[in-house]
């Protein structure tokens, strides 16, 4: 294996990791695999069906980057605001109920240039499917994970929520249900988000990170 642009960092250019089937993206870096992994894994010890999904988050045409630790603050402030809305929702939940499934919200991410020299994030979030088992409508002003999702990134950009419409994209089938007690639901998950973890398009030393996940 050769190092990666950043030293750190360790290029892996085989087909499977941990005996998961990766896509046909190599090389990958191998530490983002890893955590990745266990990310999922985390999941899977907590709740024994995890609701998880694919989405993606562009900025406004004309915007300028100033470098990479600048652009996730941005999305630090998508991540919280997110979190926060979970929260309420449960809060909401419980009161009207009695009782509601909580969850942690777990995630990976990827910051990415696209052609055109414009940055993008590539997200996945992990939920309790006790608690959220759908993204819902595809449609503002429902009451749903979608538009969770928008009003947070107009939140984290400070815009109105109509401004951030076409900028936070599902990708087809965004959504998996990862069954604790079936490997293949784990299987299909990571196939499909070691897209994230591959080591084209990331950008290095620009005083930021190209990927992270969450700790707990």
């Amino acid at each position: 294996m050769r190092r990666a642009p950043n030293r750190n960092l360790t290029l892996y250019y085989e087909h499977h990791y941990r005996g998961l089937e990766l896509l046909d993206k190599q090389p990958f870096i191998l530490e983002y695999l890893e955590r990745a992994y266990e990310t999922i894994i985390r999941s899977t010890e907590q709740y024994r069906e995890t609701f998880a999904f694919r989405v993606d988050l562009r900025f406004p045409e004309g915007y300028h980057p100033y470098g990479l630790a600048y652009q996730n603050e941005h999305l630090d402030r998508f991540i919280e605001s997110f979190k926060a809305k979970i929260r309420h929702n449960r809060h909401i939940s419980r009161r009207e109920h009695g009782y509601a499934h909580d969850t942690v919200v777990r995630y990976i991410w990827a910051s990415e240039i696209g052609q055109r020299g414009r940055p993008h994030y590539h997200i996945a979030i992990l939920l309790n499917k006790d608690a959220f088992c759908s993204l819902g409508t595809y449609a503002l002003g429902r009451n749903n994970l979608f538009n969770r999702l928008h009003e947070a990134w107009a939140s984290a950009l400070g815009l109105p929520l109509e401004a951030v419409t076409g900028l936070v994209e599902l990708p087809k089938n965004p959504y998996y249900i990862v069954h604790r007690d079936d490997p293949s639901s784990i299987a299909s998950f990571f196939f499909r988000i070691s897209y994230l973890c591959k080591a084209a398009t990331k950008v290095y030393g620009n005083g930021g990170h190209g990927f992270g996940a969450s700790k707990a």
